[in-house]
């Protein structure tokens, strides 16, 4: 699985258009995503987004869940909410209003890499965001266990 890594600041125009960062553009590529699926955070005021790989991922696991219940239904808004957007030839996306509204976007957007997957900030709202959880890092003596990739614990 291709990995989002970085944090970029893109300017958004007036038609809602944004450069996607080049490394992810090519981490899209590598998965072979048919393009960009973004779709407004449960947790935080920015928009998730992913390709192809861990959008399946998403679905498998809601699917994996009791049908009928108050958890699959509540997960199943992200793929209600979730749009397909295709990336132009100059590596643009439009993002929807209500996206730009959701994240509160002004005329730049930052994109922040997360591994599987990546998120799009109001700059100052991130900026905020990330120091809080420094912070809480910090104060709780954050740890990692290294996970190699056929899934055994490296100590």
């Amino acid at each position: 699985m291709a990995v989002f890594l970085s944090t970029f600041e893109n300017k958004v125009d007036r038609k809602g258009r944004v450069s996607i960062p080049a490394s992810f553009r090519g981490a899209l590529e590598q998965e072979k995503s048919t393009g960009i699926i973004l779709y407004p955070s449960f947790k935080h005021a920015c928009i998730e987004g992913n390709g192809d790989e861990r959008i399946q991922e998403i679905v498998n696991s809601i699917d994996a869940l009791d049908v009928f219940s108050d958890e699959a239904e509540n997960l199943q808004t992200i793929l209600a909410d979730a749009r397909q957007l295709a990336i132009d030839s100059d590596g643009r996306i439009i993002l929807p209003s209500e996206f730009i509204e959701y994240a509160q976007l002004d005329g730049v957007a930052t994109f922040v890499g997360l591994g599987k997957g990546f998120q799009i900030w109001e700059p100052k709202t991130f900026t905020e965001h990330r120091a809080k959880n420094r912070e809480r890092a910090r104060k709780q003596g954050a740890t990692l266990r290294i996970v190699s990739s056929d899934k055994t614990v490296v100590t």
